[in-house]
């Protein structure tokens, strides 16, 4: 019956008009939805931001502690070189005396 006599002829009016009225009711709901998920994104973006000053903060405090170590080090261990050189010097009086 349907393709002896179809209801809707070859332009399609009706078809297109329904498609029209469904594009129209869901633009509304594909935008309320594309807002409520940027605005999720713009927090879960803050939360980043938030976490990577942490992370540069703490990274920075431990560069800065590394730096304090290296430096006492290099301190302790120019300390520890006149000891011995100084030693070393001693050592070699002591030999030339000795020699004497």
């Amino acid at each position: 019956m349907l393709a002896s006599n179809p209801f809707d002829r070859y332009p399609f009016i009706l078809l297109n008009l329904l498609l029209s009225c469904l594009a129209a009711i869901q633009a509304p709901i594909i935008m309320m939805s594309q807002n409520r998920q940027e605005s999720k994104d713009r927090a879960r973006a803050k939360k980043d931001l938030e976490i990577n000053l942490k992370a540069e903060s703490e990274i920075n405090m431990v560069n800065n502690k590394l730096d304090a170590l290296i430096k006492f080090q290099k301190s302790s261990y120019l300390v520890s070189e006149e000891m011995h050189l100084d030693l070393l010097n001693e050592i070699k009086k002591e030999i030339k005396k000795q020699k004497s």
